[in-house]
């Protein structure tokens, strides 16, 4: 059984999306998939799936000690697909307290499955980057948006710190030295994992020792979702260029999904749009990031062998362009077939030309922001 814990630093791009699409995606290739809803303070993923009000879930399961986990799965329409709902209505269920999310993780850990998909809530708290680290190979969603990239690194820092302190022992030098960083907030913001770590060894070899045997299993992923040009793809580079210079990991690119309007429309159809649109760029895509999973499935016992990070780079930039491409040719196609129509495309592309608008502007402020900096900062 795998676990793919799905995170995002902040919310809006498009996680649970992807999430539920590409559960989805695994159970239609024959894979026993159960798909969880740990979005705990807002779970709203049973709307995605088309579950009106689901029965159970995982607040009476934490709430009611003879509640059993196996009957807070619900059935779902998609073959191959369970579901296990969250419960936002429940006072305080997303502060769980450290007994419940341990009575929680052991009995996710157990679960008779595949896959099982974790969709997280955004954010860094540490019940999210706890459950994050359920699978050594999880993975962050994130958006070309600059905004997004940087909270998709310091969710990944975040991670990379819990790993630490879960692994020095307590009152260890190493962790007495962590506890005196964190008193100082602005030196642990500047501090590199690397330059970090050196201190540690320094103070405590075991510990040092014990956090790289460890954090070599942490081989997170990303999927850069809501593309709306080839381009948009290379932003990324600088997410990975950040984690290896500054965190000491080296992420996967899983893929890259663009913005589909079409996914609107089937929300509030209460339809996957894998399924409302299968032929769509969205959902091809995200057959094509299950695929990519399913052919990872037998490296999971040896973490060495699979795609290098550096080719993941290059492949989710070729696929963006290619993607843009059928992208194109798709609109076309309902241009012609009369599905979409010349209205249509004239709205879509004034709306685009306002997105552009607005972009340069954004660009404008920001570099007559930075020349004021500047010209300040240069001042005899």
């Amino acid at each position: 059984m795998q676990i793919l814990p799905i995170a995002s630093g902040k919310g809006g791009v498009g996680k649970s999306l992807i999430a539920a699409n590409l559960a989805i995606a695994l159970g239609q290739a024959g894979k026993r998939t159960v798909l969880v809803d740990l979005d705990l303070g807002g779970s709203n993923l049973h709307l995605m799936l088309g579950i009106r009000s689901p029965a159970g879930g995982i607040g009476p399961f934490l709430a009611a000690t003879k509640t059993k986990f196996q009957d807070a799965l619900v059935a779902t329409e998609y073959p191959n697909v369970s579901f296990v709902p969250g419960d936002a209505e429940i006072p305080g269920l997303a502060n769980l307290s450290g007994g419940q999310k341990r009575k929680l993780m052991n009995r996710i850990a157990k679960i008779d499955a595949d896959f099982v998909i974790l969709d997280l809530g955004a954010g860094t708290s540490y019940n999210t980057v706890d459950f994050f680290l359920l699978g050594s190979r999880g993975i962050v969603v994130t958006t070309p948006i600059p905004t997004a990239i940087v909270n998709a690194y310091l969710f990944l820092k975040n991670a990379v710190f819990r790993v630490m302190h879960n692994t020095f022992p307590a009152k260890s030098p190493g962790a007495e030295y962590l506890k005196e960083l964190r008193k100082d907030g602005a030196s642990l913001r500047q501090l590199s994992i690397p330059a970090l770590l050196d201190k540690v060894r320094e103070r405590d070899r075991d510990s040092h020792s014990a956090y790289h045997r460890r954090i070599r299993y942490f081989a997170p992923r990303i999927i850069l979702n809501m593309l709306e040009d080839p381009k948009d793809a290379e932003k990324v580079g600088r997410l990975r260029s950040s984690c290896s210079r500054y965190l000491d990991i080296d992420p996967e690119h899983l893929g890259v999904v663009y913005r589909d309007d079409l996914q609107d429309v089937a929300l509030e159809s209460r339809i996957p749009l894998i399924r409302y649109k299968p032929g769509s760029v969205l959902a091809q895509a995200i057959y094509r990031i299950s695929e990519k999973l399913l052919q990872q499935r037998d490296d999971d016992t040896e973490p060495l062998l699979y795609q290098g990070a550096g080719d993941s780079f290059a492949e989710a930039e070729a696929e963006a362009e290619a993607d843009f491409n059928a992208k194109l040719e798709y609109v076309a196609e309902l241009l012609h077939s009369g599905t979409l129509t010349t209205g249509d495309l004239i709205e879509t592309i004034k709306n685009q030309q306002l997105e552009i608008g607005q972009l340069r502007k954004q660009n404008m402020l920001y570099k007559s922001k930075l020349v004021r900096a500047m010209n300040q900062g240069f001042k005899p």
